[in-house]
């Protein structure tokens, strides 16, 4: 079989293609040069000139040319999927293909999401937001790669598997016949001979099952320990806040080098931190349903029994490994990862969460429910974190931005996870060694790991336009 053609029968349009992004970056430059030195448009009378300035007529091609793009993108995508063969659909065609369970979910997604925005609250909000809507996209769609990468309808190989004579083959190389079930390594092999495709979309599932859930324990640290601080002040404040700063005069890197290095984890040091620190989301709910139903004790007796056998169900089986169904199987290093991650953040989280509640404890509905006689973690869980939401999303959304990229740093370093891991970070590490000679097994999970930080940066910037308006 004769290698596959980026494009395959489309590759008519790849001068197009090209010429568009070219055109693209000539009025991207324009804009920037005639921004110093454009003219202030003139006044007639009371209106402006009618005239459009050389500016808004370069910013007007711009937008055009961009929706060119991906217009022909778009023909690149779908036309992959209709076309039959795989010399025809080329690699771009194969991979969409590849990826038509994550496509039907985005349009689910965005549908439902579009018809019910106006009963969805801040997320509804975020669908009026452009730079919203892109950035949601982006993080969804590396959501649903990596769901639907573990459950093996993407990925074309075995991840780890090494197929005989693929060693560093570039994009579109043929298996051997009889080797695989697929018979194209789509995005070339890597130096062990293993499928670049299989592998990023691989390390998609590891980064989503630990980035989002690791920010959100931290989340729930920060929130625990940083109302109260803020509510109470006085030595509490002055404790936890020299906690906090201790923390945080370490560098992060260093701090996890330290955290996840063998001779660190030899200790059993991570296990004592998991045991300290995963308890703190049992702490926090308990604390949330009991303030909410406290004028309800069946109600109350009822959740709080519920979250406690499930929390602390889930906490043995997470942080000791010692759950009685073995049901819940966390591995050593992951946790080890998982530890970090939450240790590192939860300081940064205290403090922001400390001065906003710092600043809405003053206002007059807090005092209000003073008046009124609720308690001290009603108001704190009640009145105060919900009118500091907006700011709070926001940061989490970028958090787990730095968590993405924190955790592509340890594997680069070769720490925390296993070294046959598919996870993004290891599989740079892998291909930066023949860099200069095979770029493809380094660039792929490299422009995977830009494109999610990306697109979670940008979902932050619409959250927060939306809050504003609020």
């Amino acid at each position: 079989m004769e290698p596959l053609t980026w494009t395959g029968s489309f590759s008519a349009l790849n001068p197009i293609y090209i010429a568009a992004w070219a055109a693209f970056a000539v009025t991207v430059i324009a804009q920037i040069v005639l921004s110093f030195v454009s003219p202030t448009p003139e006044i007639q009378g009371n209106a402006l000139a009618a005239k459009r300035t050389p500016g808004e007529l370069v910013g007007a091609a711009m937008r055009y040319i961009f929706l060119g793009i991906i217009g022909l993108t778009l023909v690149y995508l779908a036309g992959g999927i209709i076309v039959p063969g795989f010399e025809s659909k080329g690699i771009i065609g194969n991979i969409s293909t590849r990826f038509l369970p994550v496509w039907i979910a985005l349009g689910a997604t965005f549908f439902l999401s579009i018809t019910f925005k106006r009963r969805l609250g801040l997320y509804g909000k975020l669908f009026d937001s452009m730079v919203g809507m892109i950035g949601f996209a982006i993080v969804m769609f590396w959501v649903f790669t990596g769901i639907f990468g573990a459950m093996d309808m993407i990925v074309t190989h075995d991840p780890l598997a090494q197929v005989s004579g693929m060693k560093n083959k570039v994009p579109g190389t043929p298996t051997p016949e009889g080797s695989e079930i697929y018979e194209y390594y789509l995005l070339g092999g890597d130096n062990l001979a293993r499928d670049v495709f299989s592998r990023v979309i691989k390390g998609a599932w590891e980064v989503i099952k630990i980035a989002p859930f690791a920010t959100l324990f931290a989340f729930m640290v920060g929130i625990t320990l940083g109302l109260p601080a803020a509510y109470y002040g006085g030595r509490l404040d002055t404790f936890l806040s020299f906690l906090a700063n201790l923390i945080l005069a370490f560098p992060v890197i260093l701090l996890f080098y330290l955290l996840v290095t063998p001779e660190i984890v030899a200790t059993g040091i991570p296990v004592y931190m998991a045991g300290v620190l995963f308890i703190f989301p049992i702490v926090f709910l308990t604390i949330l349903i009991n303030s909410r139903y406290y004028t309800q004790p069946q109600k109350r007796n009822l959740y709080l029994g519920i979250t406690l056998v499930i929390g602390l169900w889930i906490y043995m089986g997470i942080a000791w490994n010692l759950d009685p169904l073995g049901i819940i199987d966390f591995p050593p290093n992951l946790l080890v990862v998982f530890v970090s991650v939450v240790f590192v953040n939860s300081p940064t989280v205290y403090r922001i969460v400390r001065g906003l509640a710092l600043d809405i404890k003053t206002r007059d509905y807090v005092a209000a429910g003073q008046t009124r006689g609720e308690g001290p973690w009603y108001i704190m869980l009640w009145e105060i974190l919900p009118n500091a939401r907006g700011p709070l999303i926001v940061d989490f959304c970028l958090r787990i931005g730095y968590t993405t990229i924190l955790l592509g740093t340890l594997g680069f370093f070769g720490l925390g996870l296993s070294p046959e891991s598919p996870d993004w970070g290891s599989t740079i590490n892998d291909g930066r060694r023949l860099l200069s000679i095979y770029p493809h097994p380094a660039l792929a999970p490299a422009l995977s790991l830009m494109s999610l930080v990306l697109g979670l940066n940008l979902l932050a910037d619409g959250l927060r336009e939306e809050s504003l308006k609020d």
